[in-house]
């Protein structure tokens, strides 16, 4: 009697242990089920909310181009169909990137997508469309967190390979992990004229164009170039219907030269102030003569000048400091076609060339738009083929949920 009591003791706790094991198991594999289901889901919130940004211009259509705070959010262009996006849009994306900084003579605190030194582009947070609005217009706030990346497909790298006698530039053109060769590239070379004292320096201009070998690479020449003269060499590759532009600048004056600040959109406006009121770098502070140009990239890839009515600040100088003296000049846009700001400056017998792009296509630069995830157990991901003012893009959306959910053994 004993012995069969002992027998059906056993045979219960191997069956209770049997019993919890496959809920145990069953469990587990139902929360895999239930985490499965969850990341398709995220997956295709991530693919439906990235057409949601590219395929509509949000509301209202035009607020790329002003002041106001969209009461919808996307990018597309308005003029256009498809995955084409509008240049201003982008331009009014608070940037991931960068460090912002204050301009203490107005106030105004800027957020910093500037690409390397010279090629800078400073918009004000009272204009910039931060992450939090974003979230807010697309309904993903406190439940889904994203980063939207657009980078250039077509990649345009310059290098100057002899400073003078000729001066010779190599251009390399890559498309995603492969050179591409036989492609067309058109150029514009800007050398800054020295004119020394207070006048205020101008450039020359030369424009042509050349063709990449197999391997993607391109070699140009440039007569009547000393090895310390300013320039700036920009390109333009395009094949297939793909284009990419780069750029390079060489200056002899790192320290004082000129910012352009925008300070409206809705006005086209844009400051040009002393690089000491923005980064202290001590004495000495002298005057930087200045003379601003905007240019329009044309159909045949060349640059074309446009006049800038109404400017106080074409030909001018900016100073340092809080004197009397005006601390900074004011330019206007003349249009809201994509181009290029140049502005050549001389300080202390030294000289450069800074370039601004007036929409984000017209200097190819890159945007990284919301959050850095931390701690995220999932993260969904899709990537649309598009482009802006012809420049080819890829826009890459990175979507995760803030539920924190994950399968518990």
């Amino acid at each position: 009697m004993a012995g069969s009591t002992i027998d059906h003791l056993v045979s219960v706790t191997v069956f209770v242990g049997a019993i919890l094991l496959f809920i145990s198991l069953f469990n587990q594999t139902l929360q895999t089920a239930i985490l499965y289901q969850r990341h398709r889901n995220l997956a295709t919130k991530c693919s439906d909310l990235l057409d949601n940004m590219l395929l509509n211009p949000g509301s209202p259509i035009n607020w790329g181009k002003s002041n106001c705070t969209p009461t919808g959010f996307g990018l597309q262009d308005p003029e256009f169909t498809q995955y084409r996006l509008s240049p201003f849009s982008l331009m009014r994306l608070q940037s991931l990137t960068g460090t912002p900084f204050t301009y203490p003579r107005t106030g105004a605190t800027y957020s910093n997508m500037s690409v390397g030194f010279g090629n800078f582009l400073f918009v004000p947070y009272t204009e910039a469309i931060n992450y939090s609005i974003a979230s807010r217009l697309l309904g993903t706030n406190n439940t889904y967190g994203f980063k939207l990346t657009i980078t250039p497909i077509i990649t345009v790298s310059i290098t100057e390979t002899r400073a003078a006698n000729p001066l010779t530039l190599t251009i390399r053109v890559a498309g995603t992990g492969f050179p591409l060769s036989n492609a067309v590239v058109s150029y514009c070379f800007l050398k800054v004229v020295e004119k020394g004292g207070q006048n205020k320096p101008s450039y020359t201009s030369l424009f042509n164009t050349t063709y990449t070998n197999d391997e993607g690479s391109a070699i140009v020449n440039i007569q009547n170039v000393d090895a310390d003269n300013a320039y700036a060499f920009i390109a333009y590759a395009h094949m297939s219907g793909l284009i990419g532009m780069g750029y390079h600048e060489r200056v002899t004056g790192y320290k004082e030269y000129v910012l352009p600040l925008i300070d409206s959109f809705e006005e086209k406006r844009v400051l040009l102030v002393h690089s000491y009121n923005v980064h202290d770098f001590g004495p000495p502070e002298s005057t930087v003569f200045f003379n601003a140009t905007f240019v329009l990239l044309t159909e045949d890839f060349t640059l074309r000048e446009m006049p800038m009515d109404n400017s106080t600040g074409k030909l001018g100088k900016v100073v340092y400091g809080q004197g009397t003296e005006k601390q900074y000049a004011m330019l206007t846009i003349p249009t809201y076609n994509p181009g290029i700001l140049i502005v050549t400056y001389q300080s202390n017998n030294e000289y450069g060339v800074v370039l601004m792009p007036w929409g984000i296509s017209s200097m190819a630069f890159p945007i990284a738009f919301g959050d850095d995830p931390i701690d995220v157990e999932w993260i969904a991901t899709d990537i649309r083929q598009v482009t802006v003012n012809g420049i080819a893009y890829q826009a890459k959306l990175a979507l995760w949920s803030l539920e924190g959910y994950q399968v518990i053994s």
